[in-house]
């Protein structure tokens, strides 16, 4: 954890530097130099709204998430059902060498389940009760399996710092080419207002903002498909790849309402019905059981 937040620290540092720097150089040779107040502000706008978002999600996801699914945490399972449930994510947790996560239900009729919080050892695993009606155990096994991968690999850390840098872009991006579009409307009418100027300047801001992120979505979203792969691949591992497939293969048939979740705890779900695989959080699902049953075991 440590590690990973000193690194994303320093490539958003280094995006930051560049971007003011190939800012100012633009601006400089277009005959419109950026006063140090600028930078600065610049600089600070562009930190604040890139970092600072993207951690106080990560730090507060557990407890967001709890709220926006309504998760019953189980302190003291009440039934066998309960218990069976605990003493299988303690199993697995054992076997990946975690530390036991808190483990939760929540109430919607679609087959789901997922895995979130800051680190490794401060995670909760939340399972849907129509994934624990409608699946097997060795299915519902394979999913803890997978969720509990996640936690592993350190993803929810990975896809918030991800975010987080692909923000920093969009912001530096902006930045420069409303400031470059500022400073040739400056040269090309030097009677026109400061005022009607800036207001130019920061139109193109927001549109290029607006571009920028959708590409960059594009890029979060493979990401989060990247790391889909990978925590079935570790469910396999531990539980055998045909318990992983048989899982999936269930979640393919389930045609449940899909209950209503924000962006951030769709890409958190096992499954998502998504439309238009550039912008899905998850491969469908016959690409995730064709790369499943490609392994050697």
């Amino acid at each position: 954890m440590v590690i990973r937040l000193f690194f994303y620290f320093l490539t958003v540092i280094a995006v930051l530097i560049v971007g003011t720097v190939a800012l100012n150089i633009i601006c400089s040779a277009l005959g419109y130099p950026l006063s140090s107040e600028d930078l600065v502000m610049c600089v600070g706008t562009m930190s604040v709204m890139g970092i600072g978002g993207s951690l106080i999600s990560l730090f507060m996801s557990k407890s967001s998430v709890m709220k926006q699914m309504h998760v019953q945490l189980i302190n003291n399972p009440s039934n066998d059902g309960e218990q069976w449930l605990v003493d299988t994510i303690r199993n697995i947790a054992d076997k990946k060498g975690l530390k036991m996560p808190d483990v939760g239900i929540y109430d919607a009729n679609e087959m789901n389940a997922f895995a979130t919080g800051w680190n490794r050892d401060s995670a909760l695993v939340a399972v849907s009760t129509g994934l624990l009606r409608s699946m097997n155990k060795k299915q519902i096994e394979a999913v803890l399996g997978h969720e509990l991968s996640h936690v592993d690999n350190g993803d929810m850390v990975t896809f918030t710092l991800v975010q987080g840098v692909v923000n920093t872009f969009v912001l530096v991006l902006s930045n420069i080419l409303a400031s470059v579009l500022t400073a040739v409307m400056a040269g090309k009418d030097g009677n026109r207002s400061r005022v009607s100027t800036s207001m130019a300047g920061n139109t193109m801001f927001y549109v290029m903002q607006t571009l920028f992120g959708f590409l960059g979505t594009a890029v979060v979203m493979w990401f989060s498909r990247y790391r889909e792969y990978r925590a079935d691949a570790g469910s396999a591992d531990v539980l055998g790849k045909e318990s992983m497939i048989s899982a999936l293969e269930a979640l393919k048939g389930d045609s449940s309402p899909v209950t209503k979740k924000s962006r951030v705890v769709k890409a958190l779900c096992i499954n998502a019905r998504d439309f238009g695989e550039l912008f899905m959080s998850h491969p469908p699902l016959e690409k995730r059981i064709a790369a499943l049953q490609a392994r050697a075991k």
